[in-house]
């Protein structure tokens, strides 16, 4: 298997959302990746900037970043002549690596755009270099800009897609890939569109479960698979000690108990559909310490004195 390893450059309206087009609000102009084998050594090269379509001037933040005029992006092939030739130097049999989860997201959005037909198999699983970084070298939650992984690790610094490409793979060269080969990631771009299809991935620390579609918010949270809390360790299906509660904008947690394998912390995040008319919900159950389980039980807390609060201070006025 070979790792492709991906960067895009991608342009915007420069009228701001007033001439965005939504089908399409970033138009890729810049396709650079590396592809590496198993042993990471650089197998093969791909770099090419694509005409736009769309948005036929620059945007100002598009020109600080890249280094392209819009002569030669003019002179260069349109997105569906590129795109092929880029499936097609892929091959058969590798993984897409890239720097957090949009350049995934919006060349996807490019194909729908052109009516192509999405090359990725369902579910899409990639490996997320800004997530590995944090698991390696920080706290594992923390999310760092690239500029930030090359200062990190003290690489001269130039800016560009295959420039960023060439980073990217760097820092996975450096990885101890024994570590963190099991940490794929999921893109949500096509979630599960019925119960066949739901996601469920086992990681040596936690769980990962992605569930089909529902017309309302509430209705994701009625559903007995999606607040099920089966052990991350053995699957046995879990009571909760501290059942699911709304913790922050689209985000539930829970505390469960497993007689073997002690305290399970839940969390629930709640995602809309590209169309946004259809909720999902983004499961995720990992092993807790009685330090992670206390902090569990004091947002509860913490959460219900000001609901109180507010609805006192509501009968009040």
């Amino acid at each position: 298997m070979d790792y492709i390893v991906l960067d895009l450059e991608w342009n915007q309206s420069p009228a701001g959302k007033s001439g965005e087009n939504r089908a399409i609000p970033f138009e890729i102009i810049e396709i650079g990746a590396l592809k590496l084998s198993e042993s990471m050594q650089i197998a093969g090269r791909f770099h090419e900037c694509v005409r736009p379509q769309v948005y036929r001037r620059l945007h100002f933040k598009t020109q600080e970043l890249v280094h392209l005029s819009m002569k030669e992006l003019r002179d260069a092939r349109c997105f569906p002549e590129v795109i092929a030739d880029f499936i097609g130097w892929c091959g058969n049999d590798y993984v897409i690596c890239t720097w957090g989860s949009m350049d995934l997201e919006e060349l996807q959005r490019n194909i729908e755009f052109y009516r192509l037909e999405n090359p990725f198999p369902r579910p899409l699983l990639f490996y997320d270099v800004q997530k590995l970084f944090s698991q390696i070298y920080e706290d594992g939650h923390s999310r760092r800009s690239l500029e930030y992984a090359v200062e990190f690790l003290h690489f001269q610094k130039s800016h560009g897609a295959y420039e960023d490409t060439c980073y990217t793979a760097m820092i996975m060269q450096r990885f101890d890939w024994e570590q963190v080969k099991p940490y794929l990631s999921v893109d949500y771009h096509r979630p599960p569109v019925c119960k066949e299809e739901e996601i469920y991935l086992k990681f040596p620390d936690y769980t990962k479960y992605v569930s089909r579609p529902f017309d309302a918010r509430e209705d994701v949270m009625e559903d007995r698979t999606v607040i099920a809390t089966p052990c991350c360790v053995c699957g046995r299906l879990l009571r909760k000690r501290v059942r699911w509660f709304p913790s922050g904008g689209k985000t539930y947690d829970c505390l469960s108990w497993c007689p073997d394998h002690g305290f399970m912390n839940g969390k629930i995040r709640l995602k809309k559909s590209a169309d946004d008319r259809q909720y999902y919900a983004v499961k995720i159950l990992r092993s807790a310490d009685e330090e992670e389980a206390a902090a569990v039980r004091e947002k509860r807390e913490n959460l219900r004195k000001k609901r109180k609060s507010r609805r006192k201070h509501t009968q009040e006025t």
